[in-house]
């Protein structure tokens, strides 16, 4: 292709050799208002119009590559991200939860570009599959979620709220450049909680054959709060492993810091499980639901990765 263009400009070159000086008329005679000033001129002196609706689609190729990301440009990249997979969403999201999937999208974005986009996006896929695994199974013993797995805002706030929490610290640069890789460390180690808490209990409830309470390891029943199983504990802390590894290959974290990821996500999934058990759904608790429980267990995730990491760099010193 370059040889071809190479040719045809060079068979072209005498038909568009500019005339010499001596043949023009007086510089005087050659000033006329240019009737397009936005146009822009050619090598030849001849002045180009551009099409008028190419502008809106160069702004918004421009704003795609924009970097960092800006409101604008994370606002139309998520817009159409949404649009192609939007038979994913209403698989796994009520309409309202789409709507806060849709603003958890664009902060996303705008905080972490790209990489944090796609580890999002990664949990709700791993999630939304986890969470269909045996539905009809799942359903007829009642621990299935409701609406087929279709989740709503109070479930997507409650999986996303420290993650959200650490974006806008990373947008408003709380702390400046110090403390913006502990934001994002933060934000990592929140999904890696989630979803290893999402997986497990999904997992467990389709193929755990023994479940135990967690805080007297008493034989329960699949889908009693505080129950673990030792399948569902192994398929999240996979999950886990997947996300933070997904997470390490984006460039968001290092390897020491997805191993913390990981062990943080179990820590607080353990003492989620334990919040379960002993406060949840009982007298005086009765606030304490589903939602409430989860943003305990990723706050716990969050804070405790950001911990771990800062003792380590000073026992390391």
């Amino acid at each position: 292709m370059a040889l071809v263009a190479y040719s045809l400009t060079t068979r072209l070159r005498p038909q568009i050799t500019s005339p010499s000086a001596s043949s023009l008329p007086p510089r005087h005679s050659l000033s006329f208002p240019n009737p397009n000033p936005k146009g822009r001129r050619s090598m030849q002196g001849v002045v180009v119009v551009p099409n008028a609706q190419s502008f809106p689609i160069q702004e918004a190729v421009s704003l795609l590559h924009s970097s960092p990301p800006t409101w604008k440009s994370s606002l139309l990249c998520n817009l159409f991200i949404f649009l192609l997979g939007s038979p994913l969403l209403v698989s796994g999201l009520s309409l309202q939860g789409i709507a806060a999937a849709f603003l958890l999208g664009t902060l996303t974005w705008r905080s972490f570009g790209p990489p944090g986009f796609l580890l999002v996006a990664s949990y709700f896929v791993i999630g939304t599959a986890a969470t269909k695994v045996k539905m009809a199974q799942k359903e007829a013993q009642g621990v299935a979620e409701k609406r087929k797995g279709r989740r709503g805002p109070g479930s997507v706030i409650g999986s996303s709220a420290a993650g959200c929490f650490c974006a806008f610290l990373s947008v408003f640069q709380v702390g400046g450049a110090a403390f913006s890789h502990l934001w994002t460390l933060g934000f990592v180690a929140s999904f890696c909680t989630k979803l290893s808490d999402t997986v497990s209990s999904e997992i467990g409830k389709a193929y755990g054959k023994t479940t135990y309470l967690v805080t007297t390891f008493k034989v329960v029943p699949r889908g009693t709060e505080g129950a673990i199983s030792l399948e569902g504990t192994i398929a999240g802390l996979v999950a886990s492993v997947i996300l933070a590894t997904g997470s390490l290959l984006l460039g968001q974290i290092t390897a020491p810091e997805a191993v913390i990821c990981v062990v943080a996500s179990q820590i607080a999934n353990f003492g989620e499980s334990i919040i379960g058990a002993l406060f949840q759904d009982k007298e005086g608790f009765r606030w304490l639901n589903n939602d409430a429980v989860n943003i305990i267990n990723i706050s716990i995730g969050s804070i405790l990765a950001i911990l771990l990491q800062q003792l380590i760099l000073i026992l390391s010193q």
